[in-house]
């Protein structure tokens, strides 16, 4: 009688089984995996912290190495051999001045929504600027607001974190650092303030209305 895999138990992993099964599951990924993630598709009782480090070791110096952003692993193009993928990443679309002061509202007030970004700005949102961001990737709705009309509420993507080489919304720069970098100056609006990053709201008083599951490429698996 043949054993049914479904009805076979599972069992715990060493580390190089383990970081083997990840790198196989992160290769395969059409988007970065968190923790969880992994943890979900791989027996219980793996070590994940364990095998993800073996990886990050193994592959340290290589032209691809094991990153983290925003709290999920991917593959990427080590840092020194950006400049050979310079030609493929260039983006054609420049941002207006208008759309980067909506991201940084966005960045930093977060969840935010129209009607407040437009209180920020001081100006009425033109309508093709927030779709610019959301068709970019750089901003997500991130839910509703528990009030009068139930509003649409903003969210930075983890594309934002991505391009901008943050690991998260804790690294965003601070005020003191925006002024140095000269990206707060005097033309900024009045009421436009930069919050601690490290104390972002998030958002406990709205129904959230973003609940992806990760992708993946499945025609190695078909018959």
């Amino acid at each position: 009688m043949t054993d049914d895999p479904a009805s076979t138990p599972t069992r715990a992993v060493g580390v190089a089984e383990a970081a083997r099964a990840v790198e196989a599951l992160l290769f395969a990924a059409a988007e970065p995996l968190s923790q969880t993630d992994l943890t979900e598709r791989l027996p219980a009782g793996t070590d994940i912290a364990a095998a993800l480090a073996e990886l990050s070791e193994r592959y340290r110096g290589r032209g691809v190495v094991l990153g983290c952003l925003a709290g999920r692993w991917q593959f990427r193009t080590a840092p020194d051999l950006a400049h050979l993928m310079r030609d493929q990443r260039e983006e054609p679309r420049r941002l207006s001045r208008a759309a980067l002061e909506t991201l940084a509202i966005v960045a930093y007030h977060q969840p935010v929504t129209r009607a407040e970004i437009e209180s920020v700005r001081g100006v009425s949102l033109s309508r093709g600027t927030l779709d610019l961001l959301l068709e970019l990737g750089f901003v997500r709705l991130r839910g509703r607001r528990r009030s009068p009309g139930r509003p649409v509420t903003y969210a930075t993507s983890d594309r934002f974190l991505e391009h901008f080489g943050l690991a998260g919304l804790a690294d965003l720069p601070g005020a003191a650092e925006m002024k140095a970098a000269g990206l707060l100056d005097l033309s900024a609006p009045p009421a436009f303030q930069v919050p601690d990053p490290g104390h972002a709201d998030h958002g406990e008083d709205e129904d959230s209305i973003d609940s992806e599951a990760p992708d993946f490429a499945r025609d190695f698996l078909q018959d």
